[in-house]
């Protein structure tokens, strides 16, 4: 009962610059899992208010990892307004990519979270390392409309409601627990139009 006293005190106390957040950053994720390039610049306003939260938060993997969404979100912007909406298909990942992937990512993750750990006050540094370091390549593959990004997210999503909430911010951790539930619709969505394509390619190829 205490913990749920705790979370409903957090989230009374929340402050109107984590719900601007939160809310810009549910559209961001929706509009991208409908394929809606609109999402890229909701990605920036969120991005934008996390760098702040985060750094004064001491999460300072974190706030770095907020910058490069920002970055990313332009680049996915730049990208997704090269193509219409017809061209702009879905593409599936070999094996071997994500086990390359994974294993390059471990490794960054645990360098990067032992140097956190050793020379900066950072709160939770591995768990903070392993969600930056595998944003890095989710992002990059959302952007690159990549299937798999979905799988991704769902595993990032759900260790960033412990990060957050362990550091006091209870509405971005349910915000996190809302973006997995949407990861996991996406991905079935997204897979769902990668099928769609792979039979019309057949159809015109036949």
């Amino acid at each position: 009962m205490e913990i749920l006293e705790e979370i409903k005190q957090g989230l009374i106390n929340t402050s109107l610059l984590e719900w601007t957040a939160v809310i810009i950053g549910t559209f961001y994720v929706i509009l991208i899992a409908l394929k809606n390039r609109w999402g890229w610049c909701f990605a920036m306003v969120s991005t934008s208010i996390y760098i702040y939260l985060c750094y004064y938060a001491n999460l300072f993997i974190e706030s770095g990892l907020q910058i490069f969404y920002f970055v990313m979100a332009i680049y996915g912007w730049v990208s997704w307004n090269k193509t219409t909406s017809k061209t702009r298909n879905i593409i599936k990942w070999p094996v071997k990519y994500h086990l390359i992937n994974i294993g390059i990512s471990a490794l960054i993750m645990f360098v990067l979270g032992y140097f956190m750990e050793l020379y900066t006050d950072q709160e939770s540094p591995y768990l903070d390392a392993f969600t930056t370091v595998f944003s890095l390549a989710a992002t990059f593959m959302a952007a690159h409309r990549v299937l798999e990004n979905w799988l991704y997210w769902i595993a990032i999503d759900a260790a960033l409601i412990f990060l957050y909430a362990g550091r006091g911010f209870y509405l971005t951790g349910f915000h996190y627990l809302i973006y997995t539930i949407i990861a996991v619709f996406a991905f079935l969505s997204w897979y769902k139009m990668f099928k769609n394509q792979k039979n019309e390619n057949s159809i015109h190829r036949s």
